[in-house]
């Protein structure tokens, strides 16, 4: 066999088994796939979704844009390794072609070509040689970015690396070593043969200098090999498995695919496609303020996939949001967190016998207001709304005023998805008995558990927007004072549900409104979060402070927010005053 050496077996054994284990995983994840999102895939394959799908590959998987759009040195360090590799493969295709005349050859071929033709004997070898050094040198300089971010993160505008499993550092070790040791063996066969282009032609003319080149280009090959094959078999099970699965997961959410309420199928793309990057570490206030490091997104989708989740890591989240803005896969990380904290009781004990409808009489109106459990618990921003209402002479009725349920969405967090459906059951028939043709509530996670799951005839406004409605409307009229505001978003209302504007149109309304770097998008949490059931005062406290401290570095007169949890949990610390934009408006009528 003209182009074959021994040394070449690692690399094969390597990339069989790598694929062996890519075509059962695929062949099995798509077999978990519900038969309505097999129709789905079916009906949008031949669309531009997968065109848009394709395209997103290049920018994504190979170009990692947006990862450069947050942090550009750590997304140049992912391009030029991935963007590199992927040139240095399709090239030297081509110049694997040029130089044998076959257009079809085992893959060792092309890998491996500078041993089974050292010189530049055939067409375009020059270009193909300075083209494939370019590329080269674009990989290197991303491993090398790689080795420097893993010993020294800040050098890569990160705060920490990511603590990686064993077969991470498998696989990351082997990573490193590859390139470097084709760098070796190719200069080694250039200096042997006087071939090659800038980087590798002038290393081998330096090397021939002070070093026995033609007797250690061999074994510099039978190291890349090795080092190649060792990448491949360790990939499936570490976090380059995310190379693969990102392309399969950008497909399947182009054509409409999301995680339901199994961990299978699409899910498991999803927990494939998490590259342990670390993103998420950074933008996490349980990590910058808390200082709890172990428990962030990366590490819960980490022990998803390994099977070894603890209770502690998958409720140890204040569920923000924060992770799934910066994420580069957009991994929507909070629904694997809500799944995997599903209670194996049903719906829970005691039981709710106490929703009882026929004990509740409800009064009919144009529009029902739900306040939620945390308004009812800070009674000041309850009672703004309703001198809203009667200021706007709006036809209203208050659907949780006595003998209430709450919304289900902090029953839902814990876990106990029975107990939730319950509850929207319960809510559902109040709702739809006061005939109303809009449900106004003042709680974001109200707002976005009604939006999200009860699936109601009639649209629902947060209380933000509503206020807006009303102003815009001529409803209601605003003095506008001195007053220096900063608004917090919060992350039920912003960040997880989109409104940014119609509070902040509002404020303006009323005073000045003071802008800070942490928010909208990039808004902090309060720390006050439902979700997270694991942490404790004193870190939860650390939390508050350190956002407070945050909002208030321009000194404003008053901090407000849309949010009677985040007002609440702001309210403990007593460092400024605090409002709910309901009050602020309730009192410049």
């Amino acid at each position: 066999m003209e182009y074959f050496d021994i040394f070449v077996i690692p690399f094969t054994i390597g990339v069989i088994f790598l694929f062996s284990i890519l075509i059962g995983k695929f062949v099995y994840w798509f077999i978990q796939i519900p038969r309505r999102d097999k129709r789905l895939i079916g009906k949008n394959f031949f669309t531009v979704k997968t065109l848009k799908s394709i395209w997103e590959c290049i920018t994504e998987c190979l170009l990692h844009v947006r990862i450069f759009k947050t942090n550009p040195r750590l997304g140049f360090m992912h391009m030029s390794i991935a963007f590199g590799w992927f040139m240095m493969i399709l090239v030297g295709k081509f110049q694997s072609t040029a130089a044998t005349g076959m257009w079809i050859e085992p893959p060792h071929v092309a890998i491996f070509l500078k041993y089974f033709v050292p010189t530049e004997s055939y067409r375009f070898a020059h270009l193909f040689a300075a083209v494939m050094d370019f590329f080269l040198l674009l990989v290197l300089t991303g491993i090398i970015l790689a080795a420097v971010k893993r010993f020294r993160p800040q050098a890569a505008g990160m705060k920490r690396p990511t603590k990686h499993t064993t077969f991470d550092k498998v696989a990351l070790i082997s990573l490193w070593a590859i390139f470097p040791l084709r760098l070796l063996a190719e200069s080694f066969t250039s200096g042997t043969y006087d071939s090659g282009s800038f980087l590798t032609g002038s290393l081998g003319r330096l090397f021939e200098l002070f070093l026995p080149v033609e007797s250690l280009y061999y074994p510099a090959f039978w190291g890349y090999s090795i080092a190649l094959g060792i990448f491949f078999c360790a990939m499936p099970f570490s976090r380059y498995m995310h190379i693969f699965g990102e392309i399969g997961l950008i497909f399947l959410r182009n054509w409409g695919l999301k995680t339901e309420n199994k961990v299978e199928g699409f899910a498991n793309f999803e927990l494939h496609s998490c590259s342990r990057c670390g993103m998420c570490i950074d933008v996490c206030q349980l990590s910058t303020a808390a200082k709890i490091n172990d428990v962030q997104s990366v590490y819960f989708l980490r022990d998803e996939r390994y099977n070894t989740l603890s209770r502690r890591v998958a409720n140890n989240c204040l569920m923000c949001g924060r992770c799934e803005e910066v994420c580069p896969v957009l991994i929507k990380s909070n629904r694997h967190r809500l799944l995997m904290r599903k209670s194996p009781f049903g719906t829970v004990t005691p039981d709710f016998s106490y929703l009882q409808r026929n004990e509740i009489s409800i009064s009919s109106g144009d529009v029902a207001y739900f306040a939620g459990c945390m308004t009812h618990l800070t009674s000041s921003i309850k009672m703004s709304m309703l001198r809203i209402f009667e200021k706007a002479d709006v036809h209203y009725t208050f659907i949780d005023e006595e003998k209430g349920a709450c919304c289900g969405r902090p029953i839902m967090l814990s876990g106990a998805l029975n107990a939730a459906d319950d509850m929207i059951a319960f809510n559902k028939k109040l709702i739809k008995e006061s005939g109303a043709k809009l449900l106004v509530t003042s709680c974001p996670i109200c707002y976005k558990f009604f939006n999200e799951n009860y699936k109601l005839d009639i649209p629902v406004m947060h209380h933000t927007e509503y206020i807006n409605f009303l102003v815009k409307e001529r409803k209601i009229k605003l003095q506008k004072t001195a007053e220096k505001y900063v608004y917090h978003d919060p992350c039920e209302l912003g960040r997880l549900s989109g409104i940014y504007e119609q509070p902040r149109t509002v404020l303006q309304k009323t005073g000045i409104l003071v802008s800070v770097p942490e928010e909208k998008e990039d808004a902090l949490c309060c720390g006050g979060s439902l979700a997270n059931t694991e942490i404790n005062y004193a870190e939860r406290g650390n939390i508050v402070r350190d956002v407070i401290c945050t909002l208030s570095a321009d000194e404003p007169d008053c901090l407000v927010t849309a949010c009677p949890l985040c007002k609440k949990t702001f309210n403990k610390e007593r460092i400024i005053d605090v409002k709910d934009i309901a009050e602020v408006v309730a009192s410049q009528m």
